[in-house]
């Protein structure tokens, strides 16, 4: 504590915490947001055949998190949309990454200095938005923890994890890439950080609100900063997750790293393995395949 007040962190958080998002901070949001947007294979060809569509995706990549919070909090889903300030400020955003003549506009913010910079200032738009959520979510339901940390957590990552509904608008379905089953950085610290600012406002975390948003928002801060000045798609959260989840959920994921690691070797060594192996079952399932598909031939001829 006396380094604590030695650093004057308490009044340095109280003054974060009270520095306005807009304009600048949601600027940078909106341009990196509509950034990945852009990024995604077919979105620059969408723009020029169906602006609508490429407008509302990139409305999506702005907004997703404020629309999913009030579908789950029973408010309005179109209600964010009243903020003229924003959506004008993200629609401009929007035209000048993919409208702007030669490029000039793209080029400027994916210069990899000026980008790190916006993705800090993300980062810091998204620990604000997990602690509004859940103290907007704490006004509902006061002692409703899971509905406050899915509140929180749809806050910090509602345009990964509506991904597939804005997929659709751009007519591509991919469900393998499901945001639940693989689940990025932002999105795991997200749902992490719902958990800490949820104890908080709970009164478990003996810790102010505003010294919880500072210190997350610089924990936030470095590690995007970092994975993206490296071009890393990993998480710092890989192997604290690698030694736990065997502990806590079973050895199920050991054992699966270990056949797609050896499971070749095995097969290899062996000639297709034996009855136990697990290449043994690839051929009877095909064998099972093709007796089902003449079945149905020799049924569609006697038809």
């Amino acid at each position: 504590m006396e380094l604590l007040s030695a650093l004057s962190l308490g009044e340095l958080a109280l003054s974060f915490s009270r520095v306005p998002l807009f304009p600048v901070f949601d600027l940078s949001y909106f341009i990196v947001s509509i950034l990945y947007l852009k990024y995604e294979p077919g979105a620059v060809e969408l723009s020029r055949r169906h602006p609508l569509a490429s407008w509302l995706c990139a409305m999506l990549h702005c907004f997703g998190s404020y629309i999913l919070a009030d579908l789950l909090l029973g408010e309005p889903l179109i209600d964010y949309f009243s903020n003229n300030s924003s959506v004008l400020l993200a629609s401009a955003v929007w035209y000048l990454i993919f409208f702007c003549p030669l490029d000039l506009f793209y080029k400027c913010v994916c210069f990899l200095p000026v980008k790190l910079i916006f993705v800090a200032m993300k980062e810091v738009v998204r620990v604000r938005k997990i602690a509004v959520g859940i103290h907007h979510a704490h006004h509902h339901y006061h002692h409703g923890w899971f509905v406050m940390i899915a509140t929180g957590w749809v806050k910090g990552s509602g345009v990964a994890l509506m991904s597939k509904f804005e997929q659709l608008l751009r007519g591509v379905w991919k469900p393998e890439t499901n945001e639940i089953l693989h689940m990025s950085f932002p999105t795991k610290a997200s749902l992490y950080g719902a958990i800490l600012f949820t104890l908080q406002q709970t009164r478990w975390l003996p810790v102010s609100k505003a010294s919880l948003t500072f210190i997350f928002t610089v924990f936030m801060v470095s590690c995007k900063v970092f994975l993206t000045a490296t071009h890393s798609h990993g998480s710092p959260f890989d192997v604290l997750e690698g030694y736990i989840c065997p502990v806590l959920f079973g050895a199920a994921w050991g054992d699966d790293h270990y056949h797609d690691n050896h499971g070749g070797s095995h097969g290899g060594s062996h000639g297709g393995g034996g009855p136990g192996s697990p290449h043994s079952a690839l051929p009877a399932k095909s064998k099972e395949e093709l007796s089902e598909g003449s079945r149905k031939k020799k049924t569609k001829k006697a038809d």
